[in-house]
């Protein structure tokens, strides 16, 4: 692994998505970890920003990254107001530190952040940053691309289709699928929103819950069985972890919730299944051109048969987040990996 010491580096978490507040956790933990790593990394708002930031020192030596999440933490209840009277999405001094920065860590997760919009902000002015670019982003954020890309690519996905508001909504019947069916915001993330329908009536309020969210939702067949994740890096996979919800599925509560969900890496699997999702893997990411790292996630049924359900391009980086947990497996504590994500992450800038 290269080392890439004394790094002045911008944590860029919070913003404006329904993950905001996953965002700024996953946030605190990567700069937590760089600073130990012997990095001047610092943490900011891309919404909120940083009006009191030093122009003549934004990477400080001495730094509390507790209280930088804290004042990230104190505008949650405004943000909604904020996103009224603004304009601009980037807050104060955020692009100038950004612009300074040697890298900026995208600890990001949602809309305006994990869909594309910001790494094409970023490509244009000269910003290195890590993960994926704005073009695998944008494809990965929108379940109805990712699926047409997954059937091009020949990743094995469940049969869906597509509705938007404003037009009507066809039946699962109309559409061939039987119930239940999975209802799912087109471009949401940690399953917020998602819901499953079991009968006409049902299916009504779960398309109006996709429909409060976003203007595009995706109708998709229900798949029982056990639920897995692989996070890919530099290309090759990590260990399977299987993620066992103890009630429901696994949405936002149960992604969140401490206790709510068993999570098993490796994963309890054959070698052979386990194999075959990780090259799965493998081929999603290759197939939506997701560079340096991401995550894919897969359900298997009771014969073997894996669905990949959506790829991240942006995961979790709690330090009990899933791309961690994998990465542990194969001997990366938290802090080097967060600093191998960066180390990983410039490969494209060094090509």
């Amino acid at each position: 692994m290269t080392n890439f010491k004394n790094m002045n580096i911008v944590v860029l978490a919070g913003g404006t998505s329904t993950e905001r507040l996953i965002s700024i956790i996953s946030g605190t933990g990567v700069c937590r970890a760089l600073r130990a790593k012997g990095h001047n990394a610092v943490l900011l708002d891309i919404f909120a920003g940083d009006s009191t930031a030093d122009s003549n020192d934004f990477f400080p030596a001495q730094y509390d990254v507790d209280k930088a999440s804290a004042y990230m933490s104190s505008f949650n209840d405004s943000i909604p107001a904020m996103v009224k009277e603004r304009r601009a999405f980037f807050g104060p001094n955020v692009l100038e530190m950004c612009s300074a920065a040697d890298i900026v860590f995208m600890a990001l997760h949602g809309a305006n952040g994990e869909d594309g919009r910001v790494q094409a902000t970023f490509d244009l002015m000269g910003i290195r940053y890590t993960g994926a670019g704005y073009l695998s982003s944008a494809m990965a954020m929108d379940k109805a691309i990712t699926k047409n890309m997954y059937i091009t690519g020949g990743v094995p996905t469940a049969k869906a289709y597509f509705v938007e508001r404003g037009v009507e909504v066809k039946t699962p019947a109309e559409m061939g699928l039987k119930y239940p069916v999975v209802v799912k915001p087109a471009c949401g993330g940690s399953s917020v929103g998602i819901t499953i329908a079991k009968d006409e009536t049902e299916f009504t309020a779960s398309v109006k819950t996709a429909f409060d969210l976003e203007p595009k939702a995706v109708i998709e067949e229900f798949l029982k069985g056990r639920e897995f994740s692989v996070g890919v890096i530099d290309g090759k996979a990590l260990p399977v972890i299987e993620i066992a919800p103890k009630e429901g599925f696994y949405d936002y509560e149960n992604k969140y919730k401490p206790g709510a969900t068993v999570e098993t890496c490796p994963a309890d699997i054959t070698p052979e299944q386990t194999e075959r999702m990780q090259r799965h893997a493998e081929h999603a990411m290759e197939a939506l051109g997701i560079e340096a790292y991401g995550r894919i996630d897969f359900i298997m049924d009771a014969e073997g048969n894996m669905i990949s359900l959506e790829a991240n391009t942006l995961p979790g980086m709690t330090a009990t987040s899933l791309l961690p947990q994998e990465a542990a497996q194969v001997g990366f504590g938290y802090e080097d990996l967060c600093e191998h994500l960066i180390n990983v992450s410039l490969k494209k800038y060094n090509a």
